[in-house]
């Protein structure tokens, strides 16, 4: 770690892995060299030795500093002003502040000795190209060889730079594989298949993708013996798109359960298809575009790989657009949020999920477990197998607002999620603060 002050920013290093002695004469060589350089020594930065500042483009690649406090950070993942530290990171503001202090005396011994006190402001912020980054105000007492006691401030500077990078290897993949979309619909998500199969057939059937659809349909335990259909309508609909596409491998199976977790409703699917089968998992509200199918396929890498992408989640209109017209397509994902509390996507081969729902089976042997009684996929690869799970932000998955059913069979951690994912889709905070700002206006008069 690199330690600084603002009195003089070529401090020394302290390095963990190194010898001092070795780094200061690495330093030393750097320095020297430095001076047949274009730049001079004025192109010396610091920390010497480690990579320059990133240097942002445009106004969207400015790093931004996060404030923190010896307990606190104010910049939290799920937008809250204040969260306290915890696990690594509250390990790595204290072995920052631990760091600074032997820094300091190693620099003022024997004449100054340094006692912390406390933390007065704390800011960090990542560079790619270099590493951590920290400036921190400190509240110091400081003792003279005398035993004069003191309290002074100083502002240091530290960078933690990156440190043994490799390259992962990664199995080769391509874009050619036929990705195998599978859609569970239920009785209530029986209104929504329309807008999910015109979506469908617009921005994979058209195009020509190689693609096929799997609509697996949901009945309840308690539906049996009612002489009409309640997929009936939409047994119409997929065979209309069946008849426009004649190249679409269409497939109409049914189940019927009272639990309709995913693994269980992938067990049905999973049992029709060979072993090397791509399956993206989506849902009615889903809207798959061709740039979402290529993430499948790159990103999902057999016995290596699972990807789980982030939708995004359109807002609800109501709410808004309240007082305002809809915008304009190019706008649209000014009105939503990627939701990150919902893995209803998921996409994976079928060897892997068959071999992590075995492992699920030894694992639980049989017994109902309260947890695992409506387990999402998600949860299964990372419970049950040893595969990359890799989660990320997917802009090009766009999922249509629509309040979610949340299965009281669910563990209380995914329902919390779920309960949670459906309060957050109905507007940011300034379109809910508009809403009730309208409704007191309104009440008002």
């Amino acid at each position: 770690m690199e330690v600084g002050d603002s009195a003089a920013l070529c401090g020394r290093r302290a390095v963990f892995t190194l010898d001092n002695y070795l780094t200061a004469l690495f330093q030393g060589e750097i320095r020297n060299l430095s001076s047949f350089t274009p730049d001079g020594d004025a192109g010396l930065l610091w920390p010497i030795g480690v990579n320059p500042p990133f240097t942002p483009t445009s106004r969207f690649d400015l790093l931004t500093w996060e404030y923190f406090t010896e307990m606190h950070t104010f910049s939290c993942p799920d937008g809250a002003p204040k969260c306290p530290l915890q696990g690594v990171w509250l390990l790595d503001v204290q072995q920052v502040l631990e760091e600074a202090l032997d820094q300091l005396n190693q620099r003022y011994l024997p004449w100054l000795h340094f006692r912390k006190r406390r933390l007065l402001n704390g800011y960090r912020r990542f560079d790619p190209t270099r590493g951590m980054e920290y400036t921190l105000d400190l509240l110091l007492e400081a003792t003279t060889e005398r035993g004069h006691v003191g309290v002074i401030t100083k502002r240091l500077s530290l960078l933690r730079p990156l440190s043994l990078v490799e390259i992962l290897p990664m199995p080769y993949v391509t874009e050619a594989t036929r990705v195998q979309l599978v859609l569970p619909l239920m009785p209530s998500d029986t209104g929504h298949i329309a807008g999910f199969l015109d979506a469908f057939a617009t921005s994979l059937l058209d195009p020509q993708e190689n693609v096929a659809l799997t609509v697996l349909l949901v009945y309840d335990v308690s539906s049996s013996g009612q002489e009409k259909d309640v997929y009936e309508e939409v047994r119409s609909m997929l065979a209309e798109l069946e008849k426009r596409y004649p190249f679409l491998r269409l497939e109409v199976s049914s189940v019927r359960t009272e639990l309709p977790s995913q693994v269980r409703l992938m067990e049905v699917v999973s049992k029709k298809h060979s072993v090397d089968t791509l399956f993206f998992l989506v849902s009615v509200w889903s809207e798959v575009t061709t740039e979402a199918l290529n993430h499948c396929r790159m990103n999902a890498i057999g016995a290596w790989q699972v990807f789980s992408p982030v939708h995004y989640q359109e807002y609800s209109p109501d709410v808004s657009r309240h007082g305002f017209s809809a915008p304009q397509s190019a706008e649209f994902l000014r009105d939503g949020h990627f939701d990150r509390l919902s893995s209803s996507e998921c996409c994976f081969y079928n060897s892997d999920f068959m071999r992590a729902r075995s492992r699920m089976a030894a694992e639980v042997q049989g017994e109902e477990d309260e947890d695992n009684g409506d387990i999402e996929l998600l949860d299964l690869f990372l419970r049950h197998s040893e595969l990359h799970v890799f989660r990320a932000l997917e802009p090009a998955l766009v999922q249509r607002f629509s309040l979610k059913k949340c299965s009281t069979h669910l563990s209380s951690e995914s329902y919390h999620r779920c309960v949670l994912s459906n309060l957050e889709a109905l507007g940011s905070r300034v379109h809910l603060a508009m809403a009730l700002f309208d409704q007191d206006q309104t009440n008002s008069t």
